[in-house]
């Protein structure tokens, strides 16, 4: 038997860890509360229950909370392995999380009007999803960094995730419209499944001493936090994303004041998720020959044109073109978000670095969904449907544009290669 080369079995592990991310990234897609497959079938029970606007985002902005806690969970799987390993472990108990929550949203449905009961129930498997995304982030960084293969990585991670999209938009569109939600919560447990078979399978990982791993961690903490350019990528991340023009606000509008069906709705979201995947495989095409200043520049632009771009929502023809350019600018300023912070963040302490970069983005998420829908609520009762979603789309320009100023205030943070 003739041996196969150094070269080609490097080549087959990338593969092998390709395909593992990918898998996991499509389910992490699929299963998350607050915009996968269940995020529609949720704020359609809501609205079943008679919910107004505030409440429904509210509830959306609550259960996104566990988001805002990646840097914990970061920390801990950095410096307290557990049976030996930092990873495999704790994959193996977000996994088991997310089967007990979804199969028991399945079983045990609130009764209409028990907000506080489906809130509980929905949080445990958000706190199983992402806690597991960081988990899989941290396996990207130290699988990728000695292959060289980062970026090949987390190329494949956002195409996964965001055909995840594309699937669940139109699934979770269906579900809300027929009146099944609960079978988002059945498939969704069906997938969590998969992701345990996967990390007792697939995820190998070298056991690390916890004082060695510890004194590591900490430095590149410290020199990460003297970092002005992380800094400042960190702010670019919480303005842009402090955003009142939320995913509450759209579907309220579509689905009441434009009068279209839950499965148009669905189907728009899907096309988002489209446009997400163009911009994905666009970015790792240019983004070596561009530089930074003028990625940072035209991050900004895209996302203005996207956010005025709902002023031409008219009708269904418009809304489809909407969704997709959305989606398209959206993930373009998204990966050159995340490709700024790849630069700067130090190496041992990147699962960390980017939960924190990843925290202060979901925070400004929740706290536009909140803004959002409770301006639109006083709005609503002030000026009506077509003039309130015309300045929260107004506020989203602004939000934006407010991005500018970072670049203005301080340029030298954007002098990097």
């Amino acid at each position: 038997m003739i041996p196969s080369s150094p070269t080609a079995a490097a080549d087959g592990e990338v593969t092998r860890l390709a395909v593992l991310f990918a898998v996991l990234y499509f389910v992490q897609g699929v299963g998350e509360p607050t915009a996968g497959l269940i995020a529609q079938p949720v704020r359609s029970i809501l609205k079943s229950w008679g919910e107004s606007p505030a409440s429904i985002a509210t509830f959306a902005a609550l259960m996104s909370i566990p988001w805002t806690l990646k840097p914990l969970y970061g920390l801990i799987s950095d410096f307290i392995p557990l049976w030996g390993s930092r990873r495999r472990s704790y994959l193996l108990l977000t996994s088991l999380l997310a089967i007990g929550g979804f199969f028991t949203l399945y079983a045990f449905r609130p009764a209409p009007g028990n907000y506080t009961f489906f809130l509980v129930l929905l949080v445990a498997p958000t706190v199983a999803i992402a806690c597991g995304d960081v988990l899989v982030d941290a396996l990207m960084v130290e699988k990728g960094q000695p292959r060289g293969a980062t970026g090949f990585f987390q190329s494949v991670q956002w195409t996964a995730s965001y055909v995840a999209t594309l699937l669940t938009g139109v699934v979770g569109g269906y579900l809300s419209q027929q009146g099944h939600e609960a079978y988002g919560f059945l498939l969704c447990g069906g997938l969590a499944v998969v992701t345990f078979a996967l990390a007792w399978l697939w995820v190998k990982e070298e056991p690390r001493p916890a004082g060695e791993s510890f004194r590591q961690t900490l430095a590149a903490l410290g020199q990460a936090a003297r970092s002005p350019t992380l800094l400042g990528v960190a702010a670019f991340l919480f303005v842009w994303n402090l955003d009142p023009l939320s995913n509450t606000v759209v579907y309220l509008h579509i689905t009441e004041q434009m009068g279209w069906s839950e499965q148009f709705y669905g189907t728009t979201l899907s096309l988002l998720g489209l446009g997400c995947i163009v911009g994905s495989v666009s970015y790792g095409i240019y983004c070596r020959h561009v530089s930074v200043p003028v990625l940072a520049h035209g991050a900004v632009l895209l996302g203005v044109m996207s956010q005025a771009a709902y002023w031409t929502m008219d009708d269904r023809g418009d809304a489809v073109a909407v969704h997709v350019v959305v989606g398209f600018t959206w993930m373009t300023a998204s990966m050159v978000q995340l490709d700024l912070a790849a630069r700067v963040c130090p190496p041992h302490a990147a699962a960390t670095v980017f939960a924190v970069l990843m925290a202060l983005t979901n925070l400004a998420s929740s706290l536009g969904e909140w803004l959002g829908g409770t301006w639109y609520e006083s709005l609503l009762r002030e000026a009506g449907g077509a003039h309130a979603f015309a300045v929260m789309v107004g506020l989203g320009v602004a939000c934006k544009a407010s991005c500018w100023l970072l670049f203005v205030l301080q340029p030298s943070r954007w002098n990097m290669r």
